[in-house]
């Protein structure tokens, strides 16, 4: 019999020491640079595996493009998959092309990990500090640049971002042994969040002041910068947060801001923290953050603070 816990990527055990992890994820592209565009689809597709624990092996292409579209662009975006998919050991075996008057690309991802040793967003536990491995505004980075309104610097910075697996991030929260993981994606910081306290009997509390932004996140919220999946999360979570009165509306956007291929949002037991972000710091990743804790309380419940 399955378990549903919610995360994003299924784990069906082969045997009692080798278990398949399995996801798929694709999209249209939100950024202009076909090749940037193909990387950011493919890490977004394998950061399921990372956040389960798992290690990525093989992958297929999935791709949705106009019979008719130039095949230039078709080959750069292919070519940047391909390229991320290599950096992080993956093998792409095939996949499957279907003619669409809109581009659509991602990866359906294999990957293994031991039976019992997997992550899943459902482990939380009271007195757990949260850890974000990556700064949220993509999502109102990448708006603004539709309309020619995001600063080159802050699309370079927030493509960088996009395109860095979460193999690092991975490796290091296997090796010091924490309670959850879920990856940060379109449900924004606070949608996941809700996810991981649902899933495992538990309220949150997070502090806005802690959670990183990438270069002009706020600013181009200010400006109306916003997704339409950013002002859908806020909607659907709006019974689920107490808010401080001091939080803005904008800060309410940031915090459901629509990521795409974020971070990892890791729930450990407080004696592991500065193993962990030792251990993330040796690997590369340096912007992560402690940005709250795992409280007893209703399911699902999120506490903001300033």
């Amino acid at each position: 019999m399955g378990i549903d816990t919610g995360d994003d990527a299924a784990v069906y055990r082969l045997s009692k020491d080798v278990a398949l992890v399995q996801t798929v994820d694709y999209f249209p592209p939100i950024v202009d640079d076909p090749y940037a565009y193909g990387a950011i689809a493919a890490a977004n597709a394998l950061s399921d595996v990372y956040a389960m624990g798992g290690k990525p092996l093989t992958a297929l292409n999935i791709l949705c493009y106009p019979v008719d579209g130039d095949r230039g662009v078709l080959a750069e975006i292919l070519r940047g998959g391909y390229a991320k998919a290599a950096e992080a050991g993956v093998l792409i075996v095939g996949g499957h092309t279907i003619d669409d008057a809109e581009p659509k690309y991602g990866l359906a991802v294999t990957g293994l990990v031991r039976p019992g040793r997997q992550v899943t967003n459902a482990g939380a536990k009271p007195g757990d500090l949260l850890v974000l491995t990556k700064p949220l505004g993509t999502g109102a980075i990448t708006t603004a640049a539709k309309d020619g309104k995001a600063p080159a610097k802050a699309l370079r910075i927030a493509i960088a971002c996009m395109t860095t697996l979460n193999r690092a991030a991975s490796e290091a929260m296997v090796s010091v042994g924490v309670n959850a993981c879920t990856d940060v994606t379109g449900f924004g910081l606070l949608g996941h969040l809700r996810g991981m306290t649902k899933g495992s009997g538990v309220s949150a509390r997070l502090h806005l002041s802690a959670v990183p932004a990438l270069p002009k996140t706020k600013e181009l919220i200010a400006a109306g910068a916003v997704p339409d999946g950013t002002r859908r999360n806020l909607g659907s979570l709006e019974r689920w947060v107490r808010w401080h009165p001091a939080i803005s509306p904008e800060d309410k956007l940031f915090l459901c801001d629509a990521q795409t291929s974020g971070g990892l949002l890791i729930a450990v037991p407080k004696r592991k923290l500065t193993r962990l972000l030792m251990e993330l710091g040796a690997k590369g990743v340096e912007q992560a953050a402690t940005i709250g804790e795992i409280e007893a309380g209703q399911a699902g419940r999120i506490s903001v603070e300033p």
